[in-house]
């Protein structure tokens, strides 16, 4: 059983067909969708597709962007405005494409679910040291995305390297950790179907014991999720808020709540400004086929304009 997700169809073929034949060994062509091979360690043989704009910005940001269930990096780079916006601001996109029969990613064995510990996040790692070394990327602007099983992965990659990350968005995801089935199964009902609730300590301390002994800062995280989504429940929504408050040593109870459109309720945590530590939005009567906001996730990663100074954020206190 896999993930629910939107039809692509003729467009999402047509580019992955395309895509395909264009593997180098040397730097992507700027603004073209390129095929990377030999990126790495890659235990799970992932594919990697490279956007480089035009004009590349010096030591560029880095944008991994990961697909949902039965998706393409390729599809992925179509579907969503990336790209584009990544034409205006001057940042890298990589685009990898899950490789099993699901095309889902390996967001639930026990190796995903640790630092180094095998599996898609190595593959994915890879591919963000590749362009880090290739195009001389800014250590400190590195950030995920993904939609559906692309934004568990997105949890998933904050959690096992919160010293890469510098923050995250996800689309119609689940918590970190949410997924796991002990590696037998790609798929944990109890989750999808919002029945998986925890205090947000026994969350937080799920995503500290991925890389033990961490004391360091923590990414930000946006979260977006429809409150009528039947593939992964609205519930999901409240429990990522608890896990990713705890992490970030902050309260549940907003510091600012705004209505940024018809139907979105906007939340944030531990900061009232656009980069706050979390943000939230619950979207009224939205299924899990929601729209990507990817202008809002690259304001959110502080992308859109010269780079700027992360704010200071405040150690978390040491977990009990």
């Amino acid at each position: 059983m896999t993930l629910k997700t939107r039809v692509l169809g003729v467009v999402m073929a047509a580019v992955a067909v395309a895509a395909a034949a264009l593997t180098v060994a040397t730097p992507a062509s700027a603004a073209t969708l390129t095929q990377v091979t030999n990126f790495g360690n890659n235990p799970t043989n992932l594919q990697m597709h490279l956007y480089v704009p035009d004009r590349v910005a010096t030591r560029p940001a880095i944008l991994l962007a990961m697909h949902y269930c039965t998706g393409t990096g390729p599809a992925f780079h179509s579907g969503t405005q990336y790209a584009s916006l990544a034409d205006r601001y001057g940042f890298i996109v990589i685009y990898p494409s899950a490789t099993r029969s699901s095309k889902c990613w390996d967001v639930y064995s026990p190796q995903a679910l640790r630092r180094g510990g095998g599996s898609d996040p190595v593959g994915l790692m890879s591919m963000v040291d590749y362009v880090k070394q290739r195009y001389s990327a800014d250590p400190a602007r590195i950030f995920a995305t993904g939609t559906s099983s692309g934004a568990m992965m997105t949890n998933v990659m904050l959690g096992d390297y919160p010293d890469v990350f510098a923050a995250g968005a996800s689309f119609a995801g689940v918590p970190f950790a949410c997924f796991a089935t002990g590696g037998t199964s790609e798929w944990n009902s109890q989750c999808a179907n919002g029945q998986l609730t925890r205090t947000a300590q026994q969350w937080g301390d799920l995503v500290r014991e991925a890389y033990p002994g961490y004391t360091g800062q923590r990414p930000r995280m946006q979260i977006w999720h429809g409150t009528n989504d039947e593939t992964l429940r609205y519930p999901n929504f409240g429990e990522q808020v608890k896990q990713w408050t705890n992490v970030h040593g902050l309260s549940q109870t907003p510091t600012y709540t705004d209505t940024p459109q018809s139907g979105y309720t906007r939340t944030r945590y531990g900061g009232r400004g656009p980069m706050a530590p979390v943000e939230a939005i619950s979207m009224q009567g939205v299924t899990h086929n929601l729209p990507v906001d990817a202008a809002q996730a690259i304001r959110f990663f502080g992308l859109d304009g010269p780079p700027r100074r992360r704010p200071p954020r405040r150690r978390p206190p040491h977990p009990r």
